[in-house]
């Protein structure tokens, strides 16, 4: 197969190696699902940027860069106190 088609038929995943950016590719998915879910949790919980910030006991631009979804400069501590905020539990895991 010559150079211009030597991807085809891999995985996504497979480019992204070959590149050298899976892993940074990888942070940013999870910190922009992250992101998503818990704005989600604050419409369903019809919670405002600042109500949130309250509950979260921390200041609105803190909530802003959580919020973030290009923002990886986010604490555990900062996502748990979110997920508690928002009724949820926050779970990692190795995989």
């Amino acid at each position: 197969m010559n150079d211009k088609h030597k991807n085809l038929g891999g995985s996504f995943n497979d480019f992204l190696k070959e590149e050298g950016i899976f892993e940074e590719c990888t942070e940013t998915a999870i910190k922009r699902v992250l992101a998503w879910q818990i704005e989600e949790e604050m419409r369903r919980n019809n919670l405002s940027k600042s109500e949130m910030a309250k509950k979260m006991k921390t200041s609105r631009s803190s909530l802003d860069r959580l919020l973030d979804p290009v923002n990886e400069a986010v604490t555990l501590h900062t996502l748990k106190k979110a997920a508690h905020a928002v009724g949820r539990t926050l779970k990692l895991e190795l995989a």
